[in-house]
């Protein structure tokens, strides 16, 4: 496959090769791009209205629902036109833009993640610190480091993997241009790359995961400090939505990200992805408001 000539598109086959399936699958991502949209754009316009939402809380649900945003258009689009269209490529330059931005909005999300859960963490344990804690400055320090740092990250990997050989094969049996695809399309040696791969990317999930795992444990003793049944079941409804979505998107991408590239299946593993970089930017806006 390598002794062929150099590639200068990629094919992305989506999710089905069956165009009876086409229609159906059409309908219902539209359905979950707009309800993403319109969900985290109605959030940023009712936080910039009221002044009352000014505050640590909503200063970073906003930051989270422009990545959404972002996390979203960065793919769905793309796999919409190939619905609508027989010409499934992707130029190269295209296929290393699309996944730089899709990794950044990934790796952003990880970290607001982390900050909003410290925020409550703050906010519910340490309530007469809290605006020491997370003064305005604070907060803003920790938005600016999501976004520095989701971004340098997959700076890094797009200048790498665009330095690969890519030759015979181009077809990649997937939505979107991701990172596994492409290293098992490639002709040149991954292997450090796949090692950078597990070092950047695991710092920024797992450090972020940590975070919220240590402050969901001090979130939940301070819950049931509280005296009331219903208070402590209404606290924990709140807690138990957020975990579930939160548990979705880390789990799936440790799956995807934290793996060998051997036991990499593009016809299997394409589900992951739908999973934290479609449905969690639509649940997202749902859960926090």
């Amino acid at each position: 496959m390598c002794n062929g000539t150099a590639v200068t598109e990629f094919v992305l086959l989506g999710h089905s090769s069956n165009t009876d399936t086409h229609f159906i699958l059409l309908v219902l991502f539209i359905s979950i791009y707009l309800v993403a949209l319109v969900g985290n754009f109605l959030i940023l316009l009712l936080i910039s209205l009221d002044k009352r939402l000014h505050n640590p809380m909503y200063f970073f649900l906003g930051n989270l629902a422009v990545v959404d945003i972002g996390y979203t258009t960065s793919t769905v689009p793309k796999m919409l036109l190939n619905y609508l269209s027989q010409d499934k490529s992707i130029s190269l330059e295209g296929c290393f833009t699309q996944m730089f931005f899709f990794i950044s909005f990934g790796g952003i999300e990880c970290l607001l993640l982390g900050a909003m859960t410290f925020d409550w963490y703050a906010a519910i344990c340490h309530s007469l610190h809290y605006s020491m804690l997370m003064s305005s400055r604070v907060c803003a320090w920790l938005a600016a480091a999501a976004w520095i740092l989701g971004l340098t990250n997959s700076s890094v990997h797009s200048g790498l993997i665009s330095q690969f050989s890519f030759h015979g094969g181009n077809v990649i049996q997937h939505f979107f241009c991701d990172i596994p695809p492409l290293f098992q399309l490639s002709c040149s040696d991954t292997q450090v790359n796949q090692i950078n791969t597990f070092v950047l990317d695991g710092g920024i999930i797992i450090c972020s995961f940590l975070v919220i795992l240590v402050s969901y444990v001090y979130i939940v003793l301070a819950i049931l400090r509280i005296h009331t049944k219903e208070g402590r079941l209404k606290a924990f409804s709140t807690c138990a939505s957020h975990l579930t979505v939160v548990n979705i998107y880390f789990g799936t991408i440790i799956f995807t990200y934290l793996k060998p590239n051997s036991t990499y299946s593009q016809q299997q593993d394409w589900v992951l992805p739908v999973l934290y970089g479609i449905l969690t930017p639509m649940l997202n806006p749902l859960i926090y408001s």
